[in-house]
């Protein structure tokens, strides 16, 4: 029997889902639990919806032989554990996230304490939210040529995905990103996710097409029932 995927992965899960990226991931250039985390929540909140077999292969970069059905099941229940975990993430913003949803990255002990401003902390998460752009980037780049405020998130996550800030001439030297400003992004994930998925929401949500009735010709009897001709009545001027 198949092991149901659960609606959120308690701590124990999360380890295990972790252990199982870094021996059977990370080696063959697959994602760390934190870009894991990353690639999850944009396939959240998509333009359009991506199926499991289109993203799942990436996630282990060379899709791994499980010892047998039972464990490759169980493997991809945690998957799906954490893919269920997003999704409820997303529908909350910077206020009210619960923490058992919070986004999956490292961060030192302390955050608040002054740390080198080389320590990259989100880069992964990163990295992971831009891979599963890649599985959509026609119609993420629609979302971004129509939408400035997306194009603004796109721009802060690069800064954590490369360190850097990019002036008005893409060929000077970037502005280093502080361990503050990392921090400030860091911080902003989940309205910056909730804000995406309310786009999404909208974007997918089927238009009934606004039916307007034929106009009668101006010498036919007017539609309200007067007896007059249209343009003598309805259609007048």
């Amino acid at each position: 029997m198949k092991p149901a995927a659960p609606n959120y992965l308690d701590d124990d899960q999360i380890e295990r889902l972790a252990e199982l990226l870094e021996q059977r991931a990370v080696p063959f250039k697959g994602f760390n639990l934190e870009a894991l985390d990353g690639y999850l929540s944009a396939l959240a909140v998509a333009p359009e919806t991506i199926a499991f077999e289109q993203w799942h292969d990436a996630v282990w970069g060379t899709p791994p032989r499980w010892k047998d059905e039972e464990e490759r099941q169980q493997v991809e229940a945690l998957l799906l554990g954490h893919w269920n975990m997003v999704n409820q993430r997303v529908r909350h913003g910077d206020d009210d996230l619960p923490d058992h949803l919070a986004p999956l990255l490292w961060l030192p002990e302390n955050p608040e304490e002054e740390q080198d401003d080389e320590l990259d902390v989100g880069r992964d998460w990163a990295f992971g939210f831009f891979r599963a752009v890649e599985l959509s980037e026609v119609k993420w780049d629609q979302w971004l040529d129509e939408h400035d405020w997306v194009d603004e998130i796109f721009l802060r996550l690069d800064r954590i995905a490369s360190g850097e800030i990019v002036g008005e001439d893409p060929e000077a030297p970037g502005e280093p990103v502080s361990y503050r400003e990392r921090l400030e992004i860091i911080a902003s994930l989940p309205g910056m996710l909730a804000d995406l998925h309310h786009l999404r929401i909208d974007t997918l949500t089927p238009r009934e097409p606004i039916r307007r009735e034929a106009t009668p010709d101006r010498n036919e009897p007017c539609p309200c029932g007067s007896g007059k001709k249209y343009k003598k009545c309805c259609g007048a001027a």
